[in-house]
């Protein structure tokens, strides 16, 4: 579901956080249209509006863990849990977190990635938050929602700011997906980026 669905349309603020991500061109490799959410932290209202519109949908929801994927989902998953009072779980690639972790093994767009996380972290029948900031494939989100559902978590929802819905990795989930915003019209990215 995107936010323009959920009483948004027309948001302003959706705007704001879209017009404040770049895009930048062939990268990581030619054909990549990468979307680079650094420009909207830097940007203190766009960042402040994509925090509390989390925080306005998950604030009453009973979630007791924000989980969220490394890296970017590190930098929106913190404050996330801090407004609504839920601890903050990050999902790490592998050999980044000391002691006993699980680990998922999951396909990305162009090979394989892992997510690990800690042993103890989360507990049969908390209620979940996965937060990341751009769904393409769905491989990276699949993986989340497997290693929370191991430890026997109850996932409610997958969130990111970005939606790649040409992807279709909404498709590969099991669980609702909340997203912002889409990317902004390839031209407007040319004329930002490129002039």
């Amino acid at each position: 579901m995107f936010a323009a669905e959920n009483g948004l349309k027309g948001d302003r603020r959706l705007q704001g956080i879209s017009e404040a991500i770049r895009v930048v061109p062939h990268f990581p490799k030619p054909g990549i249209m990468f979307q680079d959410i650094t420009t909207l932290l830097l940007d203190h209202k766009a960042f402040k509006d994509t925090i509390d519109i989390f925080v306005d949908r998950y604030k009453n929801m009973g979630i007791s863990v924000v989980a969220g994927v490394e890296a970017r989902g590190f930098m929106f998953g913190p404050a996330i849990a801090l407004a609504i009072g839920a601890k903050f779980v990050p999902l790490r690639k592998p050999k980044k977190l000391p002691g006993e972790v699980i680990s998922e093994q999951y396909d990305l767009e162009y090979g394989t990635d892992c997510l690990e996380m800690h042993v103890g972290a989360v507990h049969a029948g908390e209620r979940a938050l996965i937060i990341d900031d751009l769904i393409a494939t769905g491989g990276t989100l699949s993986a989340a929602i497997k290693l929370l559902e191991r430890m026997e978590a109850e996932v409610i929802e997958c969130a990111c700011v970005i939606g790649l819905p040409e992807l279709k990795g909404k498709r590969r989930l099991s669980k609702p997906l909340y997203i912002l915003v889409e990317p902004r019209e390839i031209d407007d990215c040319y004329q930002e980026v490129c002039v």
